[in-house]
């Protein structure tokens, strides 16, 4: 098998970094005073204009000046300036019952004022009210909890306790600087992130379920191997997949970006980040979990062993040094014996055991 990077090696640096975004995003989020949300969830009116390009020359900047009077307004560009085509958006009022047909007219009439009524075409328009709004908050909120909760269930059925919850942090992980990065850009909130969020929960998933599963076919293969080495072999042998399906897929959704328009865009603009940030995590994230919570639950029942019988059982135990004999050559006595002095008429002898010799018994 090809060499087995220490992804683990990282997990302290890794870990750091990840709280280091989400704090920046808290930060963004409170600096710029909450998430840019869209109309669907606070309630108004979206149109989507377009003004002859023929009959008159409408710049953005000049479009904006033209609704200058109206409060709350969000203009944005659709595809082709050159087209210029609009999407125009204004937050409604809780209590005011008119806002609608009062607010298509007030738009209506300015842009008619500037550019000619003859040169303005209205193309769609959207209202969502108060109440709807509240309701599509809810339902974004439960939907994201059940599918957590579901994901749990399943890691926990197929895997362990430690490998489902390590899966779920990830995911939250992914969810909170993805919503970092829309606080603090202020990229607006709507459905569709929503629907993003949900889209990136599958695929970032789906990246740790295969790096799961290819532990847990390594630690029946590896039995003499601790879960360090077996974890970064897993890491290393589903690289390779990892990074051509992040790389198949950026590329279709960038795609998506750059030709898209609208909600679409938005869209894609969102599966980006989700599929980097989830890439990231499924490599250096999940795993490091798992690692430090293993390590964890290692710890405490050594320490409830020794509390409890007053040292680690005997298989755990560290193995005592081997005592190393010193082999000493022979010395032969004549060697030690000076030449010419008295000791050499000493003779060195080595006694025999002397055997009795049985006496023969008389017949």
């Amino acid at each position: 098998m090809k060499r087995v990077i220490n992804f683990t090696k990282m997990r302290f640096l890794m870990i750091s970094l990840s709280l280091l975004f989400i704090i920046a995003g808290g930060v963004g989020f409170y600096m710029k005073g909450g998430f840019n949300l869209g109309i669907d969830f606070t309630a108004g009116l979206s149109q989507q204009i377009r003004i002859n390009p023929i009959g008159a020359d409408a710049p953005i900047e000049k479009v904006r000046r033209a609704m200058s009077g109206i409060e709350g307004l969000n203009l944005q560009v659709i595809g082709d300036p050159d087209s210029q085509e609009f999407i125009v958006k204004v937050q409604a009022p809780q209590d005011d019952r008119d806002f609608q047909e009062e607010m298509e007219k007030r738009i209506f009439d300015s842009l008619a004022e500037e550019f000619g009524r003859v040169n303005i075409e209205i193309r769609q328009t959207d209202f969502v009210g108060p109440r709807y709004s509240e309701d599509l908050i809810g339902q974004a909120l439960s939907i994201t909890l059940v599918a957590l909760v579901l994901i749990l269930l399943y890691t926990a059925f197929r895997f362990h306790f430690i490998f489902a919850m390590a899966a779920v942090i990830c995911l939250l992980h992914d969810v909170a600087i993805m919503l970092g990065v829309l606080a603090v850009f202020q990229l607006e909130v709507t459905t569709t992130t929503a629907a993003a969020i949900l889209t990136i929960i599958g695929y970032s998933l789906n990246d740790t379920i295969v790096i799961f599963d290819r532990v847990r076919e390594n630690r029946s293969l590896m039995r003499d191997a601790d879960l360090v080495t077996i974890i970064n072999t897993s890491i290393t042998q589903s690289l390779g997949r990892t990074i051509l399906t992040s790389l198949t897929t950026l590329i279709a959704v960038v795609s998506v970006y750059i030709f898209g328009t609208g909600e679409i865009r938005s869209f894609a603009l969102n599966l980006i980040i989700g599929v980097v940030v989830g890439t990231y995590s499924t490599i250096f994230i999940a795993s490091s979990i798992v690692l430090g919570w293993q390590r964890a639950i290692e710890r405490r029942r050594r320490a409830i062993e020794l509390k409890k019988f007053g040292r680690l059982p005997a298989a755990e135990r560290p193995a005592a040094p081997k005592k190393i004999e010193e082999k000493v050559p022979a010395i032969e006595t004549q060697a030690l014996v000076e030449p010419g002095s008295e000791r050499a008429a000493i003779a060195v002898t080595r006694s025999q055991p002397v055997r009795k010799k049985r006496k023969k018994k008389k017949s």
